[in-house]
């Protein structure tokens, strides 16, 4: 079962906020800030483990083992992307398994074509909604808990519209989808019909320079969305400071003036537990 669950969180009755995080430091510099939730983003991951593109490259195991490493690590309950389950049903069957195994809160499931593609890039294909279904199924069977909640992410909207969409996210519904997520809104509007018609708890993905419109937690509060999570946020920063570190220590050979602030960098050595190893080699003599 998980380490933390996310059924407290939601029966709060208020939208959940869960930050996406790529490694382990981006986790360590998130729990810092008293996070209700932490969002396992599948492209930052892949960009900061493989530095390749999120298009169906990385295997289930290299996305377990960062999903274990990152639960271990979280002090909230993690929401972890699995793509599309990695294969067939029995693929799926392994997947939900390996991840609940790993910690996970709750594991996120899409219903594109093998190999997949990123959420609100181009070209996004869907498989047959009966097949999606049975994966939901087998995905709910496959799990040891009911703490370990199952995510089930359309991206249909792009490609054959709302309404096809909706109609996908009911059928998951119905087949033991806890979680709903309709990928790629396109409108504030279409949010709204989204929040309308359905029960279940609903995930909405803020993602900066996406398709969908960038709404503050209270609106989506208000339309019916009870988990919003920031995938892109944090690497999308990163890159940027890197960006400019890195282009201005090439230009003047030296970090000094550089155009973004600096971590500090004591706090960065608390932040990743070197008082601990400080204390250990105080007391067993080992720094001698």
């Amino acid at each position: 079962m998980p380490r933390q669950s996310l059924k407290p969180l939601l029966s709060r009755g208020r939208c959940l906020v869960a930050p996406g995080v790529f490694d382990l430091l981006s986790t360590h510099i998130l729990n810092q800030h008293g996070a209700e939730a932490t969002y396992m983003t599948g492209f930052g991951v892949v960009a900061s483990c493989l530095g390749l593109p999120d298009a169906g490259i990385a295997t289930y195991t290299e996305m377990v083992d960062r999903a274990r490493r990152i639960a271990e690590f979280s002090k909230a309950p993690l929401i972890a992307d699995a793509d599309t389950g990695y294969g067939g049903l029995l693929n799926v069957r392994h997947t939900v398994r390996g991840y609940e195994a790993a910690g996970v809160a709750a594991i996120q499931l899409e219903d594109q074509e093998f190999p997949k593609k990123c959420g609100h890039t181009p070209g996004r294909r869907v498989i047959p909604l009966a097949d999606m279904v049975r994966k939901i199924e087998v995905a709910a069977d496959s799990r040891s808990s009911a703490d370990f909640l199952i995510i089930a992410r359309t991206d249909s909207r792009t490609s054959l519209g709302l309404d096809e969409a909706l109609k996908r996210a009911e059928a998951y519904a119905k087949a033991g989808a806890d979680i709903l997520f309709v990928e790629s809104p396109e409108t504030e509007a279409e949010m709204e019909q989204i929040g309308r018609s359905f029960h279940q708890p609903l995930l909405a993905n803020m993602v900066d320079g996406g398709m969908t419109p960038m709404l503050t937690r209270d609106r989506l509060a208000e339309l019916g969305f009870q988990i919003v999570i920031y995938p892109a946020a944090g690497f999308l920063a990163t890159a940027s400071a890197l960006d400019r570190m890195y282009g201005h220590i090439a230009a003047t050979g030296s970090s000094l003036g550089a155009p973004v602030p600096v971590f500090d960098f004591n706090k960065l050595t608390e932040i990743m537990g070197f008082p601990d190893i400080h204390a250990f080699e105080s007391r067993w003599g080992t720094n001698r």
